[in-house]
């Protein structure tokens, strides 16, 4: 069974239009969600979640169709938002003793093992924490109650990068087990590419590109070259490109790059940035 599926699935606010989007993230994979703020990101997690109704198309997590009847998957369902959500007068405990009325599975020795783990502050209210930990207490939270899925919408945004390398860790640990999956969105492109099996690229509420990390790095590479040599290249061969009066940087398919081309590696940074400039041009 797959963590997550999407086909077709659509949804218009006034002049945004997200999808078609189709995606699959197989069980015991982490997949990342790509895109500059208004891409479309948190408007698919609200969508897989079943928090808002899509206008075509169809979404599941952990095989239920998403949308109001699913209540029941959603106890194997780990979430944390943008914002994390928890109420602001609460102190950690406090928010333990909800979570522990929510979920079946709720493991408070695993919940308190991780505010000490963490660092964070047990009988400080949430409103009094700083944003790494409120956001380092969501994940703790959403990890305590035995989810098949974690769903993390900018977890890393604001965050410091000593806080940022502590949520890296956390996650790549709860993916251990095979039965475990992630989906994870940012614009923290570094992040993703530390962390993730599968990478998604939203841009203006289209999908770009989804496909394994590693095949993408294997696939598509960076050249220097002159505008000449690079209208001369096959056509398709070219994804993306940076022109300059004197030069060009054009992100390739590997295998169709001429005999002798020099063709350096490509980061996802540089691969998403190249994607985005020729789907603006």
């Amino acid at each position: 069974m797959n963590a997550i599926e999407t086909h077709g699935l659509t949804k218009t606010y006034g002049d945004f239009t997200l999808g078609p989007l189709d995606l699959t993230l197989p069980s015991g994979c982490i997949m990342g969600l790509v895109g500059e703020n208004g891409a479309g990101k948190s408007t698919t997690i609200r969508l897989l979640l079943g928090m808002t109704a899509p206008d075509g198309g169809s979404a599941s997590a952990l095989g239920a169709p998403a949308g109001p009847d699913m209540r029941a998957v959603k106890q194997r369902i780990g979430v944390v938002l943008d914002d994390v959500g928890f109420p602001a007068g609460l102190t950690a405990r406090q928010i333990a003793r909800v979570l522990a009325a929510a979920y079946e599975n709720w493991d408070q020795a695993l919940f308190e093992r991780y505010l000490r783990d963490l660092d964070i502050p047990a009988d400080k209210k949430f409103s009094a924490l700083s944003r790494g930990n409120r956001m380092k207490l969501g994940i703790a939270g959403a990890l305590s109650h035995d989810a098949k899925l974690l769903v993390l919408d900018e977890p890393t945004g604001g965050l410091d990068p000593v806080v940022r390398d502590e949520v890296v860790d956390i996650l790549s640990e709860f993916t251990r087990s095979p039965e475990r999956s992630v989906l994870i969105s940012s614009h923290i492109v570094s992040d993703l590419e530390k962390l993730c099996d599968y990478i998604a690229f939203l841009h203006k509420g289209k999908l770009l590109l989804c496909e394994e990390k590693d095949r993408l790095l294997e696939q598509y590479g960076v050249i220097q070259c002159d505008r000449a040599f690079l209208d001369g290249l096959p056509a398709g061969a070219v994804l993306g490109k940076r022109l300059t009066p004197y030069s060009a940087e054009a992100l390739i398919r590997r295998d169709a790059a001429p005999v002798g081309t020099e063709v350096r590696p490509v980061t996802i940074e540089e691969l998403f940035v190249l994607l985005v400039k020729e789907d603006m041009r």
